[in-house]
């Protein structure tokens, strides 16, 4: 007898059914759903609560908090220009997390039921349902767990009075990274530095999904190979 082909019903919750897809889930996964309604992902409204975040949240929580850092380095001596430096280099630090976690923790290939299910909790969801408004940022309590270790690496790296500083500019990056990932979804940019973001983001999506990794830039899609051809190249080859 041959075993019958696992098929996820998507008028039910999603996320224990995509690991029996086992071997075929990352050809599932990356046939995009271009619908702006998203799925169910627990059958609980307590966990699904907590899967569902409005893109303004971000700067609203965490905006305060980037001041809080900053304040705290200034009290305890450093100049404004140090502290712009300080900052900079924070938000350049994250531009290379960006890169190095959306490619390879974010697309990692998997094919166990838990491997699966994880990486559609993580990132699988938005490939699946790209356009799904409520789950193109990163959730405010995930964030907040992911920040105590990230704190005590900066902490261990540098002194007491730069760690915070530092720390907010790093969290000052990534507030500009899922507020820009939002708007490249969802905006309808005119000028052409943002036209040409979108498009390169959106291609990702739709047309060449294991290129163009950076979201607020190009820039380490271009220091690592993996800035996807324009068509008007490819067909100069």
């Amino acid at each position: 007898m041959v075993a019958k082909e696992f098929t996820v019903d998507l008028n039910k919750p999603l996320v224990f059914q995509v690991g029996h897809l086992g071997e075929t889930y990352q050809e599932w996964v990356h046939q995009p759903i271009a619908s702006k309604e998203g799925p169910r992902f627990f059958e609980s409204d307590f966990w699904e609560f907590f899967t569902r975040t409005v893109w303004w949240a971000i700067p609203t929580i965490w905006l305060p908090v980037v001041c809080w850092c900053i304040t705290m380095s200034l009290h305890m001596g450093h100049t404004l220009p140090q502290i712009a430096l300080m900052v900079g280099f924070g938000i350049f630090v994250w531009t290379f997390l960006e890169y190095t976690l959306h490619r390879f923790l974010f697309h990692i290939e998997t094919k166990s039921y838990w491997g699966n299910t994880i990486h559609y909790l993580l990132h699988g969801c938005h490939h699946k349902h790209p356009m799904d408004g409520l789950r193109l940022v990163f959730p405010p309590a995930a964030t907040a767990v992911l920040c105590i270790p990230f704190w005590n690496l900066v902490k261990l790296l540098a002194t007491p009075s730069t760690t915070p500083a530092l720390f907010g500019g790093g969290l000052l990056g990534y507030v500009m990274y899922d507020v820009t990932h939002y708007y490249l979804h969802h905006g309808q940019p005119t000028k052409q530095v943002p036209k040409c973001l979108k498009k390169y983001h959106l291609n990702h999506h739709f047309r060449i999904q294991n290129k163009g990794f950076g979201i607020t830039s190009a820039f380490w899609d271009r220091v690592f190979g993996t800035l996807p051809q324009t068509k008007a190249a490819e067909k100069t080859r």
